[in-house]
């Protein structure tokens, strides 16, 4: 491998010149000239002891496919300038830019005080000082303001060196302007007006020391210098700079390419902020920032090129996609000019769908990295991205990525799949992608999420308000304009202080299974207090019905007789496991379970506990959110089983579905008295639960489709030596419609709970009943 620099020394004035003639000019993606007054004091003592101040490195100039816009050092005048440099200084700008201004521009250093205050500074060596061995060559650099002069605090001057003749008298031996150390001709102008004030033997052998102490070794001062040569890549370049940038921030890609499109007359830094200025009052995309907006462009570029690529034929080498930092500092203008337009009207459909899966802030995100494949892919399916089918896979793969907690590391090769997998999964039906396939939770996991720092925490946060979680306020859906105005926010469903109180282990209380979206106007009813007194200080302070509070409760999954009977353990259990239902429904795979059941509060689910549970639900009665029938399957009145009883549990749970969730007891009659599943299990050739249960689960699946049925949990519970069946019907995100009719016949029904009933929906009023409830 050819070598691509040399290195060498370079004298301080040689070095200096070709500043102040642009011969040598700064990349523009360098930061500013920032040191202060106390820094160049330092620096020049250092040069003027021959102490060593740090290597530069410089870049030849030349080579087409490494471009920067060059912009001068400061203070550089501008007639001085040539158009093109030969080098630019990659490291050392600082240093090279104090030692231009103070020893160079022939003008004060625009500098600042150690109080950070502006000021403008003449640097002067001391001459006494600077001939005294034991004086301390810091103390030798004598600073003062613009107009050359040190006053005490009432205004009177105390150090003038304003003129020639005042410098050659100043102090005890005078002040030497250190703006002319490298120009010999006004060293010799300066040396004649010195000598000529005083008596000439002394002044000859002052000037003799001084004139070795100090202007020699300005004069002889070589500065080490590494030359990187033209053939160094660009991304070579930027991993240099990075590496031997002593300020100590990483340069952004922006930085760079702003440079790069400099050199090509395009500016980046105004096109940018004026694509930001459309998106600026939109709080989901506050966070959004130069570099991720080019990473979504560099990948749609790549995908653009490998596509345009494979077309000519099978090839040995094929241009990968990707979003890395190297692809990126290759962007060339014209496809950032190509796909940038794109990208910025793609982000309202990107808005659009993390609304629809209720994500409406950038804090709320679970990934901010996921919307660089999410803006890439929406960009090339369009509209097209919100058709049934389409949204759908859409919404899989993304919720795989969230609660799989796929994008926490080095994300950029996941980008690059992902564009590459979901793409022809959603148009052509090809493999599922990868994400989607790798994506895996642990039941257990419900446990540990207690914080916003973890994306499975904030996407289950967003999916509990998608399945139909109503504001408490007001019981409508959760939309962003309700999220904004009602201050809603992840709250404890079970106050911390109450859990404390009653020997809740924090773990439990702290995570994601007893919070829930709550407003601020609710989370002040409900302080520190039980469930049972702060849902009856909302009733009584909203006001607002019991069965519908209860409506409210049952659309965020929880359990409202366990809430009001302040029971935790059943309250926590029955939600741990509709959880777990959501997550499975989100992301069309199996949650995985450990040894253990997962929940530390199973036992709740024994017999004797669902039991206790269903004679809860029988004495509040049937209401909005709980049904009773009398058999699931048999017709009392003709002793044989009848498509008419199935059709109507059916409809209940699909109005249940549709509306915000709900119990359904069989085996209780409307009365409340309990006849149990007994005579439903006489249409059985094993009669038992398990029987029951089998044909309910294929009833549904016949009815709503396998991931529909997901929304159904069922428990038996024996009530007075009768077997009941508590079925519990979680709330749907999406408007679900039977497959087939009263019937039997293949054909839809949207099926809604109005108050007791439920009622089939048709035409305008599905349309409008559905723009309701889900918020659409």
């Amino acid at each position: 491998m050819a070598k691509t620099f040399e290195s060498g020394d370079v004298p301080l004035s040689d070095l200096l010149s070709q500043a102040h003639q642009g011969v040598l000019q700064l990349p523009d993606f360098q930061r500013g000239w920032v040191w202060d007054d106390d820094h160049i004091v330092s620096l020049l003592a250092s040069v003027s002891r021959s102490f060593p101040i740090g290597a530069m490195m410089t870049l030849e100039t030349g080579n087409a496919e490494v471009r920067f816009q060059p912009r001068p050092l400061e203070g550089v005048p501008t007639p001085t300038l040539r158009t093109d440099p030969k080098y630019l200084l990659l490291d050392g700008q600082q240093r090279t830019t104090s030692l231009y201004l103070a020893l160079r521009s022939g003008a004060p250093v625009p500098t600042c005080d150690a109080r950070k205050k502006d000021v403008d500074r003449w640097y002067f060596a001391d001459i006494d000082a600077c001939i005294d061995p034991d004086a301390d060559r810091s103390d030798a650099i004598v600073s003062l303001p613009a107009d050359k002069r040190r006053v005490d605090g009432r205004g009177n001057v105390v150090l003038d060196a304003s003129t020639t003749e005042a410098q050659v008298r100043a102090g005890r031996a005078g002040l030497f302007p250190l703006d002319i150390v490298l120009d010999s001709a006004a060293i010799t102008d300066w040396q004649m007006a010195y000598l000529d004030a005083g008596a000439p033997k002394e002044q000859v052998q002052i000037w003799k020391r001084f004139h070795e102490a100090l202007i020699q070794p300005f004069q002889h001062y070589s500065v080490p210098r590494i030359a990187l040569n033209q053939n160094t890549s660009k991304e070579a370049v930027c991993q240099v700079f990075e590496k031997v940038n002593t300020g100590g921030v990483e340069l952004t890609v922006f930085e760079l390419l702003t440079a790069t499109f400099a050199a090509e007359n395009f500016r980046l830094r105004p096109d940018w902020e004026r694509r930001q200025a459309t998106w600026s009052d939109e709080p989901l995309l506050a966070d959004l920032d130069a570099t991720t907006f080019l990473q979504i462009v560099t990948l749609l570029w790549t995908h653009g090129r490998r596509t345009e690529n494979r077309r000519g034929g099978p090839r040995d080498r094929v241009p990968a996609v990707s979003a890395k930092r190297r692809d990126m500092l290759s962007l060339p203008v014209d496809e950032y000019r190509r796909w940038a337009d794109a990208v910025t009207d793609t982000l309202d459909r990107v808005v659009r769908f993390l609304h629809g899966e209720r994500i409406f802030r950038a804090r709320d995100l679970p990934y901010s990295t996921q919307l660089v494949p999410l803006t890439a892919i929406l960009t090339l399916l369009g509209e097209n991205a919100f058709t049934a089918g389409p949204r759908a896979k859409l919404r899989q793969w993304y919720w795989c990525g969230v609660l799989g907690e796929l994008y926490g590391g080095t994300t950029e090769t996941r980008f690059a799949n992902d564009l590459q997998d979901v793409l022809p999964w959603i148009q052509d039906g090809g493999d599922e992608p990868r994400t989607v396939r790798e994506s895996q939770f642990q039941a257990e996991r419900l446990l540990s999420l207690r914080t916003r720092n973890s994306a499975a925490y904030k996407g289950l946060y967003a999916l509990m308000m998608k399945r139909g979680g109503q504001d408490f306020r007001t019981g409508e859906p959760i939309d962003a304009k309700a999220y904004m105005a009602d201050s809603i926010d992840i709250r404890h469903v079970f106050p911390q202080r109450w859990c404390a109180a009653n020997k809740i282990d924090a773990a439990f209380a702290n995570c994601i299974v007893n919070k829930t979206a709550i407003d601020g106007q609710t989370w002040s009813y409900i302080g520190s207090s039980a469930p049972s007194h702060y849902l009856a200080a909302i009733e009584t302070g909203v006001p607002i019905d019991q069965q519908d509070l209860d409506v409210i409760i049952t659309s965020h999954d929880i359990d409202p007789v366990a809430l009001r009977q302040d029971d935790f353990g059943t309250f926590f259990d029955a939600r741990y496991e509709r959880l777990i239902r959501q997550i499975e429904a989100a992301t069309g795979r199996p949650v995985n379970r450990g040894d253990s059941h997962g929940s530390p509060f199973a036992a709740h689910r024994s017999g004797a506990a669902v039991a206790q549970a269903i004679q809860s639900l029988i004495k509040a009665g049937e209401s909005k959110v709980v049904e009773f029938k009398s058999t699931g399957r048999k017709n009392l009145s003709t002793g044989v089983k009848d498509s008419a009883i199935e059709w109507s549990v059916v409809k209940t749970i699909a109005g249940f579905m549709n509306s915000h969730g709900g119990t359904l007891l069989v085996g209780v009659q409307d009365d409340g008295s309990v006849l149990g599943l007994e005579d439903d299990f006489t249409v059985f050739s094993k009669k038992d639960t398990d029987s029951w249960e089998q044909w309910l689960t294929q009833l549904l699946i016949n009815y709503f489709g396998k991931p529909v049925t997901t929304n159904v949990t069922v428990r038996f519970g024996t009530v007075n030596d009768r077997t009941v069946a508590r079925i519990d019907v979680a709330p749907a995100p999406e408007p679900v419609y039977t497959l087939l009719t009263k019937t039997g016949a293949k054909g839809e029904s949207f099926l809604a709970r109005i108050n007791n009933t439920t009622q089939e929906l048709t035409g305008s009023q599905a349309a409008s009943y559905q723009h309701k409830r889900w918020a659409r």
